[in-house]
C-alpha cells in the first residue's frame, strides 16, 4: 500500500476555516508504513496514539469565546493515523463555532475523529484555567544521553541494537535525543522517548547509537515508535517491551505514541517539559 503525501495538507498554503467543518480531517492508512518493514502478522504490540490539543476554542450560545485544551486517544488498532494538520485545521474551525456545552464539543470532535481513524476515540476536555493532567512530570528513569559515545549513523540502523544474553534484567530506559523529520515537509520533529524492558540486557550505549540514527529519517510520529518497538523486539527478543515517545507540540498539538508487548504494561502519560 502506497500513500499520495502530495495530497495531504501539510506544507501547503492553506485556508483557514473558522465554522464546524468535519470534511477538513485527512486519514492517513496505518498500513502504508507498516509494508516497508518486516511488522510480523499479527503485529507484535498493542497500544494508542495519545494528542494534546492546546488551542481549543469556541463560542457559547451568547458568542462569549471559550477556550481550554482536549486530550484526545485512540487505539493504535485503528486502520488509519489523523494526518496532523488537518486536525489543527479541524479544531480551528470551532473557532467561530456556537455550541452548547463543553460536552457537545467532545461529542462531536469524537464522532469526527472515531470516523476518520476507523475506531473509537476519547476525548477528555481540560479547562484553560488549569488541570493537573497537564501538568510538567519528567520522567526520572536511567537516562542514557550522558554516554561518552561516537555516533556516524544518521539513517536508521537497527543492526547496531544488540544485548547480552549471560544478563537478565528488567529496566526503564529513556533518551531525550530522538529526532526525526516529517515525510512530507522535511520539518524536524523532537521526542523523549521511554523504553521499559524485561529481558536480556540491552547495550545502552548502543541502544543510544540506534536512537540516534533516527536523525535524517522520515516518518510520522506514530511510525517511528512502531518501528523502534519492533526494531528492539527482534533484535534483542524481550520477553516483555512498552515503547512511549512523547513529542515536542507543532501548530498547537503533541503526539504521544505507545507500543507495548503485553495489555498490563500502560503509558505513563507524563508530558514532559519540552512539551
Amino acid at each position: 500500500m502506497t500513500v499520495d503525501y502530495s495530497q495531504l495538507p501539510l506544507g501547503k498554503h492553506t485556508t483557514y476555516s473558522d465554522h464546524y467543518d468535519p470534511s477538513l480531517l485527512v486519514a492517513v492508512p496505518r498500513q502504508a508504513a507498516r509494508d516497508f518493514w518486516p511488522a510480523k502478522k499479527p503485529l507484535p504490540f498493542i497500544g494508542e496514539d495519545s494528542w494534546t490539543g492546546y488551542e481549543i476554542s469556541w463560542l457559547d450560545q451568547q458568542g462569549k469565546p471559550q477556550a481550554g485544551c482536549i486530550l484526545l486517544d485512540y487505539s493504535a488498532q485503528t486502520a488509519n493515523i489523523v494526518e496532523s494538520k488537518s486536525l489543527k485545521l479541524y479544531l480551528n474551525s470551532f473557532n467561530q463555532t456556537a455550541l452548547e456545552n463543553t460536552n457537545e464539543l467532545i461529542e462531536k470532535i469524537s464522532a469526527d475523529v472515531a470516523s476518520i481513524v476507523g475506531g473509537n476515540v476519547q476525548v477528555v476536555f481540560c479547562a484553560a484555567q488549569g488541570d493537573s493532567r497537564l501538568q510538567i512530570q519528567p520522567w526520572t528513569d536511567r537516562c542514557i544521553d550522558n554516554a561518552n559515545i561516537s555516533i556516524n549513523h544518521y539513517e536508521i540502523t537497527s543492526a547496531l541494537l544488540t544485548c547480552d544474553t549471560s544478563k537478565t534484567t528488567e529496566q526503564v530506559l529513556i533518551s531525550h535525543l530522538l529526532r526525526s523529520n516529517c515525510p512530507v515537509t522535511g520539518q524536524p520533529d523532537w521526542a523523549s522517548v521511554r523504553i521499559a524492558y524485561c529481558g536480556a540486557a540491552i547495550n545502552e550505549e548502543n541502544l543510544l547509537r540506534y536512537l540516534c540514527s533516527f536523525r535524517l529519517h522520515q516518518g510520522f510520529h506514530e511510525q517511528c515508535v512502531e518501528r523502534i518497538f519492533c526494531n528492539i523486539w527482534t533484535h534483542c527478543s524481550p520477553e516483555k517491551l512498552s515503547v512511549e515517545g512523547r513529542f515536542t507540540r507543532r501548530g498547537g498539538l503533541d503526539i504521544n505514541p505507545f507500543r507495548a508487548s503485553h495489555a498490563e504494561l500502560k503509558p505513563t502519560r507524563a508530558r514532559q517539559w519540552r512539551q
